[in-house]
């Protein structure tokens, strides 16, 4: 019993390759129309086989529609499945989204096939027919397209963000830390050491690594200096602060990062470039 929690809890967070541009599901439910349409006109499941050809062109780009749709319908229930996960996706999300999907598949096919198909037919299948000797059947060939369309996108794009990211090295027996520009907030100096604040999936996470800021400025352009001890990344600047004569930066998150005379002018004519 225990053995089995141990392995339900590595289910529940192992990461599965995620793609979160809509564009690209966009294009993978075309793709799913023209497949499902092909799919059946070649195979002739679903009873396609009494069909004329004329019918099958009428008919058969309805399920490939169902299809799409279902798929499309899923995106919204994705999003706030990775919110949730605070932007992480997992194996478990993966086998939760496909599950759902599958059913709200079997809705819209069944309504097609029940309103248009065979509407006004005094003898239809039975839901329970339809399901286990139709549906089923269908689905178990459409399914593995789908798994691995959202698997090569999740993959691709996680091979593009690898070869985007930057590395802030740590000196000594430091461990460096390895992540997407955009994922990096701010860097603080503190002596001897920077303290990284950084974005993981949603959440803000800091890192103490054993360098000088210096050095990070030099290894990674993008990076502004606003403080002798502090820079900043542009993409998660909000606004300018002025409180008691003293100018500020508002970063993402809430993160406030003061600014210095010496850097102010140069800085804000830096971010009106990087944010126009």
């Amino acid at each position: 019993m225990k053995t089995n929690l141990v392995f339900l809890e590595k289910i529940q967070h192992l990461k599965y390759p995620f793609q979160p541009l809509k564009r690209s599901h966009a294009l993978l439910a075309c793709s799913l129309f023209v497949w499902i349409f092909v799919f059946l006109y070649l195979t002739e499941p679903l009873d396609v086989n009494v069909l004329n050809t004329q019918e099958k062109l009428t008919y058969l780009p309805l399920y490939g529609a169902a299809g799409a749709l279902a798929y499309l319908c899923m995106l919204p229930f994705q999003h706030w499945l990775l919110k949730r996960r605070n932007g992480n996706w997992f194996l478990l999300d993966e086998f939760i989204f496909l599950l759902v999907f599958v059913v709200v598949g079997f809705i819209l096919a069944r309504v097609v096939y029940r309103y248009v198909i065979v509407y006004g037919e005094p003898n239809p299948y039975s839901l329970g027919y339809y399901l286990l000797s139709l549906y089923l059947p269908a689905i178990s060939i459409v399914l593995p397209i789908i798994v691995l369309g959202r698997w090569g996108m999740g993959r691709y794009h996680e091979k593009r963000l690898e070869n985007t990211k930057v590395e802030i090295k740590g000196e000594g027996n430091y461990e460096g830390l390895r992540l997407s520009l955009n994922a990096i907030i701010c860097v603080k100096s503190d002596d001897n050491y920077i303290e990284v604040s950084y974005l993981s999936g949603t959440i803000v996470k800091k890192q103490v690594i054993r360098g000088k800021l210096s050095q990070v400025e030099n290894d990674i352009a993008s990076l502004l200096r606003t403080h002798r001890s502090f820079l900043i990344n542009p993409h998660h600047f909000l606004q300018w602060k002025m409180e008691q004569g003293k100018a500020s930066i508002e970063l993402n998150h809430t993160i406030f990062v003061p600014v210095s005379k010496t850097y102010a002018t140069a800085l804000k004519a830096q971010l009106n470039f990087t944010t126009n």
